[in-house]
Order: C-alpha cells, then sequence, then structure tokens
C-alpha cells in the first residue's frame, strides 16, 4: 500500500483538500511556524490534571470500516448478514473477532472495543467531521465535502499545548482527513504534515532535511551571516509593527527544527532496528505506525495515520482478504506491543476508528453500504482497561444496543485523557463563545 486511495466520494490522495472557514491544510513545517508568528497569540484554556503528559495516536480508516468483519461479528445471524468469513478466539477468553484480523485478536488483553457508539449521519463529511471534532456538522455535509466547522482533536491539543521541544504538537501522515484542520484556531495549529511513503529507501521528511549540497556546517555560517546583516537597522523598525520581525521568528524557529539532533532522530527511519521495523511490517501504513511512534517517543502530543480505501460497497469480502486489511492488523498489533514493551502505553492513547460502521445487510455487489448506527472504536492505552468489550450491539449488528455513546461522548473520552476540559468555552475570531464538546460524557469504562 503506497497511500490513500479513493472511496464512494470519488476523493483520491492528490485531490486538493479545502478544511473551509479559514482553516488550512497540507501545511509544511515552515508555514505552521508562519502562521505562528503572524497569528495573534493563543488564548488560554483550563486543563484537567494529569500525573504525565498523555500523547495520542489515532488512526484513521478512512471510509468506514466494517464492524462485523473486525471486533463485532455475528455469527449466529442469517448469512446475508453475517457475511463469509468466520469468527476467531482472541486472548481475552470469551471475546471474538472476525478471522479477518488475527493479529489484533493475539493482543486483545491490552485495548478496548468500544462497540456502542453511534451516530446518524450517513455521509462520509458528517461522519468525518462528527467523529474527528466531536461535533455534529451544523448542515448536511455530502460525500465529497471537506470542510471544518469545529476545530479537530489535533488542532485542539495543539492550542492547549503548543511544541514540545520545538517539534510540532500535530502531526499528520500522509494527508491531513477531510475535517482535520483548526477551524478558527488559526493556521498556526493546522498539522505538520509528513507525505511521501516511508518504506521508501531514501525517505526524507520535507522541511526538516538540509539541501543535499549544504552541509549542517555550512548552514550554521550561513545563519551566523544572517545575524550579522540582520544587525543592520532596517527602515521598518521604526514602525509599530514590523513584518520582517515575525518572518524572522518563523525562519529561526524553521532552522532550529533543521539543525536539531531530536528532530532529526525522531524523522530518520533509518535509524531504526531493522527487526523492529520488519515486526511492524515492510509498507508504507506500517512504517508511518512506527513513525507515529517515534514522533510520540519526543513528545509530539498528537499524530493522526491517515489510511484510506475503507469504503468497501463492493467486494467488501475479498479485500479483507488482501494486504490492505492484513497491513492494518499487522501494523496495529505491532504498534501496541511496541509501545507496551518500551513502558510508553501508559502515557499514549492509540484510537483505531473511521467514520461509521457498514450495513447489516450484505448488498448485491458482495459489499456494505454507509451504516452511522453501529461501529466499533478500538482504545489503547492512557488508563484505557485491557482485553474490555464496552456496549454491545444487538443480535444481528443493527443498532447499539447497551451501554449507548454518541461521538460527543467519545470526544469527551479523548480530552479527558489528554488532560484537556472538555467542556471549556473556546472563542472563535469574532468573538463568538463555542463549547469544545457539547453535552459529552466520558465514556466511564474507560477511566475504571
Amino acid at each position: 500500500m503506497t497511500g490513500l486511495t479513493h472511496n464512494c466520494a470519488g476523493i483520491r490522495r492528490r485531490d486538493f483538500l479545502q478544511l473551509g472557514l479559514g482553516g488550512a491544510l497540507g501545511l509544511g513545517f515552515a508555514d505552521i511556524l508562519r502562521g505562528r508568528a503572524l497569528g495573534a497569540p493563543a488564548p488560554g484554556s483550563r486543563t484537567v490534571a494529569t500525573p504525565r503528559p498523555v500523547n495520542c495516536i489515532l488512526i484513521w480508516l478512512d471510509g468506514g470500516p466494517s464492524h462485523y468483519e473486525t471486533f463485532d461479528p455475528k455469527p449466529e445471524a442469517p448469512a446475508e448478514i453475517r457475511g463469509s468469513f468466520q469468527t476467531i478466539p482472541t486472548a481475552v477468553p470469551g471475546i471474538r473477532f472476525s478471522e479477518a484480523v488475527p493479529e489484533l485478536a493475539k493482543v486483545a488483553d491490552r485495548f478496548t472495543v468500544v462497540r456502542s457508539i453511534c451516530h446518524k449521519d450517513p455521509n462520509h463529511g458528517g461522519g468525518n467531521h462528527y467523529l474527528m471534532t466531536g461535533a455534529p456538522t451544523p448542515v448536511p455535509v455530502a460525500c465529497g465535502a471537506f470542510v471544518t466547522f469545529h476545530p479537530s482533536f489535533g488542532s485542539v491539543v495543539s492550542w492547549q499545548r503548543g511544541p514540545q521541544a520545538g517539534l510540532p504538537p500535530y502531526v499528520s501522515l500522509p494527508s491531513v482527513t477531510r475535517s482535520g484542520g483548526p477551524n478558527f484556531l488559526g493556521g498556526r495549529h493546522a498539522p505538520f504534515v509528513i507525505d511521501g511513503s516511508p518504506n521508501a529507501a531514501n525517505f526524507k521528511v520535507r522541511d526538516v532535511v538540509l539541501p543535499a549540497d549544504i552541509s549542517e556546517g555550512r548552514a550554521s555560517r550561513r545563519r551566523e551571516l544572517r545575524s550579522s546583516l540582520d544587525s543592520m537597522q532596517r527602515h521598518a523598525d521604526r514602525l509599530a509593527e514590523d513584518p520582517a520581525v515575525s518572518f524572522d521568528q518563523y525562519l529561526q524557529q524553521g532552522v532550529d527544527l533543521v539543525l536539531s539532533s531530536q528532530a532529526q532522530a525522531a524523522f530518520d527511519l533509518a535509524r531504526e532496528d531493522e527487526k523492529v521495523r520488519d515486526r511492524y511490517g515492510r509498507n508504507d501504513f506500517a512504517q508511518r505506525l512506527l513513525m507515529a511512534r517515534r514522533l510520540v517517543e519526543v513528545g509530539v502530543s498528537w499524530v493522526t495515520v491517515n489510511s484510506g480505501g475503507w469504503d468497501h460497497h463492493t467486494k467488501l469480502f475479498e479485500a479483507y482478504k488482501g494486504d490492505h486489511v492484513k497491513n492494518m492488523d499487522r501494523g496495529v498489533a505491532a504498534l501496541i506491543q511496541d509501545l507496551d514493551e518500551r513502558g510508553l502505553l501508559d502515557s499514549t492513547l492509540v484510537v483505531l476508528l473511521g467514520e461509521f460502521g457498514r450495513t447489516p445487510k450484505v448488498n448485491k455487489d458482495a459489499g456494505r453500504d454507509h451504516w452511522p448506527n453501529a461501529m466499533s472504536v478500538l482504545m489503547a492505552g492512557a488508563g484505557c482497561p485491557r482485553g474490555a468489550i464496552v456496549g454491545a450491539t444487538d443480535a444481528k449488528g443493527y443498532a447499539a444496543s447497551e451501554r449507548i455513546y454518541r461521538p460527543e461522548d467519545f470526544a469527551a473520552s479523548v480530552y479527558a485523557k489528554m488532560g484537556i476540559d472538555p467542556h471549556q468555552i473556546l472563542h472563535t475570531n469574532t468573538g463568538r463563545p463555542v463549547q469544545l464538546v457539547s453535552n459529552g460524557r466520558r465514556i466511564r469504562e474507560l477511566f475504571t
């Protein structure tokens, strides 16, 4: 798998994405720094006290993965509902998953699956927004729309925490989800995007490496030369505001990032042990998960790994036997194990989800369609119980039937895990008050 693939809305990875309402998308780190320098200071906020900061890796399966063929199989349902896969035991006695996810079944004793999150928006755009922000869209959003009416999780975390050790607080690989932007928080809280193929031998992160013809020593000397030139008085220095000063601020931070040995180490997968890379799997998706682990390890607060190709209206069962699902299964299982073995799982929240589940009845094209009435969300680390199932759907998987939760509840839980007050009031750039999460309640089983 080399990148995102289209869903039924016809959206492809290279298509232009628009966050709308003043948001920014697909920014390099220098662009983000420029936005921070030219923008107003971030507003104050309240936080929930936590023993130590929790970072998050959110794995987004764009298009809507099937709950039947992953974490909520229905072996007793009629064939046209249960599909062609069998169920398999997991590491937790009494819990069974679909045979399509054998590696995750082996590590089911290290995470929780919430089977009872549901909503009412069957469109990719609306569902994406709801699950990436915790807020429904105020107007219907078509499948192909790219809008952000509310700040995304990653942007809110960026706004609350800011850069850590000079690294961007919010990173997205290999692109931004359609509702992954900052909205009224401003472009300085858009994600730093790491595109390209991390499985390639010559992979480099743009905006973080020096040009091939400039050594680190030469870059340092050029910086000294620029500093000497900048000591000369500018005519604009006599003005109340000097745009060049703002430019220098983001330029200095960008240079610091390029010359930072910590940043270079975090972004350089070649420094990772070959056995670890093999454990994740030698494919782009898995190597992005490994990159995500390296980033949270050095203090990046929020990393989104965006994986497309999960909108299976046709040939679903054939697809779930292929490499796309196998890479996800192996890679996510390896990530959870790796974080646990390194002692990082307690301080790292791992979330795996898409915008909705799939229809109970298999359609005429051997696929399943959009179904927001039931979906499964995997959550690991940051105090989430190990080996737990939260909630349930009915016997045929039509709808959440026990411990029913909404996306607002999911959002409130994520923010609480991150040490952020989900009930705080934000203000738009026009001064309008906006509640971060409206009427969301924590999913209490995640905090026991």
